[in-house]
């Protein structure tokens, strides 16, 4: 009795959402860890069960019973606990970027972070209240599965609340931890968040096989079916793994050149440090690189065009006129009339102007600043601002039978947005190139989950990522989403090497390009409308 106490205490909740940021990404390798993820969240449905056990009566009128109310009490708080633990120990570096770099007070700092982490742990406690309000400990014996379907719609609701609304701040989904586990194979199907439904219904089953009648038949032959398609699943991931082009398809292999310029964050913006140094070394790379393909980060040039030195400009655009060599680059593009963007120029042969992508989905404090919180701004000694917005869904930029579509940062974040440009399967992107700058964060775990994220997005679309950073990670990750080339963190450098585009569009890609996350948000909500319906039926 005293350990199922100690399992159930406060700190145990806090622990158990810190394994399941750990999932992601742990801070010693840098690898992505499924079994932990299913193990944590499947610690949260245990207890939310054992206190629907210890209630074996319901009212089927209210929610608002005596017995009731106290164990959805219970399940807000040891969801919220759990959130808690998950979200601060996943973001946990946004400390560095507000103390570090913008010179806010270390209290305040850790206090920001605990609150944001704090605020998105609601949706989780929502989520946990409202499956023990809609389930009860005769369902979770007799239908095990129904319960963990439940489970995983309402987790998944709260997935996709915190990744959608005001603005929506995604990092650290569940379905992350799957990169390289048996379920990666439903990305290209389901997508991101798919899998975190399949994980947690998965992780639900797992947490109830102590309250189920092990004798029923159903019982056994449903759980003889789960371990028959996960043993399916994973042979499948492998097999996919070793998949060869399409017959008759011809491979569209090009080589690239990914700049990684290691300027220091708090030197970048500096003009008599880092700025120099951005534009020497930068320059010096584009002009002496022979690649067919050069990419540089977000702001790898951190001026405006009509900024830069005389001539410097001018000197790029006469260095890509001719027809063996195209660059992408991260540049600043804009004027106070017109509004400013955080841009990706793409230079080459042919062009009456540069190609030029505009970043869309721009980041809360960092490239926008919130109604009524300009005063935390304030706060730090960080130049922010409001920057305009790209449009969804803009063109890519080809090169050598390659359409190349660039995304800035915490851009690939959002597979759905990814997703428009798939509208036209006849112009869709044969691969995606990520542009980015999280120095921001130091040397921490930010750059492993950043590097996952982008996985991720191979693997729903089936495309490559080039990912070309200011300090990490610089790397080639193919369609498979298995990186093949990978440049040290933290160091000065270019990465050579080479990747295959891909025309084929996924499932995921075809109904998300249409319909958004619309199915999902629908499929969610009809099981708790049944589960609702059912429960008033009781």
């Amino acid at each position: 009795m005293r350990l199922i106490h100690a399992l159930a205490s406060p700190p145990m909740a806090l622990l158990a959402g810190a394994a399941q940021a750990l999932s992601m990404a742990d801070p010693w390798t840098g690898h992505a860890h499924w079994w932990l993820q299913l193990l944590s969240l499947s610690w949260l449905v245990w207890q939310l069960a054992h206190r629907a056990e210890r209630q074996m009566s319901w009212s089927a009128s209210t929610w608002a019973s005596p017995e009731t109310g106290t164990a959805w009490r219970r399940a807000l708080w040891l969801g919220w606990l759990f959130g808690l633990g998950w979200l601060a120990g996943t973001f946990w570096w946004l400390f560095i970027s507000m103390h570090t770099y913008g010179g806010l007070n270390a209290a305040l700092a850790v206090a920001a972070v605990l609150a944001l982490a704090g605020l998105l742990a609601l949706y989780y406690a929502l989520a946990a209240a409202a499956f023990i309000a809609l389930t009860s400990a005769k369902g979770l014996m007799h239908h095990p599965l129904r319960s963990a379907l439940l489970f995983a719609a309402l987790w998944t609701l709260a997935e996709l609340a915190r990744g959608s609304w005001f603005t929506g701040f995604p990092w650290g989904a569940g379905g992350y931890a799957h990169v390289d586990g048996p379920l990666a194979f439903l990305a290209r199907y389901v997508g991101v968040y798919g899998v975190g439904f399949v994980a947690a219904a998965l992780a639900a089953l797992l947490a109830l096989g102590g309250h189920v009648r092990w004798r029923r038949a159903r019982t056994l032959a449903g759980m003889a079916l789960l371990l028959a398609l996960g043993a399916a699943l994973w042979g499948w991931r492998h097999l996919d793994l070793q998949a060869a082009p399409a017959a008759g398809q011809k491979p569209l292999v090009t080589e690239v050149a990914l700049m990684q310029g290691n300027i220091p964050q708090d030197e970048k913006f500096v003009p008599g440090t880092g700025v120099l140094d951005s534009l020497t070394w930068y320059g010096e790379q584009l002009q002496a690189n022979r690649a067919p393909l050069i990419v540089g980060p977000e702001t790898a040039l951190p001026l405006l065009p009509r900024q830069l030195p005389d001539g410097y400009w001018d000197a790029l655009l006469a260095r890509y006129a001719g027809p063996d060599q195209a660059a992408l680059l991260g540049v600043p593009l804009g004027d106070m009339e017109a509004g400013y963007t955080n841009s990706v120029v793409g230079l080459k042969a042919g062009q009456a102007e540069p190609y030029r992508y505009d970043k869309h989905h721009l980041v809360p404090f960092g490239e926008f600043i919130p109604p009524f919180f300009r005063w935390f701004v304030r706060m730090m000694d960080i130049p922010l601002g409001d920057f305009a917005r790209g449009s969804v869904g803009q063109p890519s930029f080809e090169w050598q039978g390659q359409r190349l579509a660039p995304n800035v940062c915490y851009e690939d974040l959002f597979g759905e947005e990814l997703a428009a440009r798939f509208a036209d399967p006849g112009a869709a992107p044969t691969a995606f190139v990520n542009v980015s700058n999280i120095a921001w964060f130091g040397d921490s775990v930010a750059i492993d989950q950043h590097l996952h994220i982008s996985r991720m997005r191979a693997l729903e679309f089936e495309r490559p990522m080039l990912r070309a950073t200011n300090t990490g990670a610089t790397a080639i990750i193919d369609h498979r989403g298995q990186v093949t080339h990978l440049l040290p963190r933290l160091t000065r450098g270019v990465l050579h090497g080479s990747f295959e585009g891909r025309t084929h569009v996924t499932p995921f890609a075809r109904w998300a390009a249409r319909a958004g996350l619309w199915p999902l948000w629908a499929g969610c909500a009809l099981i708790v409308l049944l589960a609702l319906l059912r429960r008033r039926r009781a």
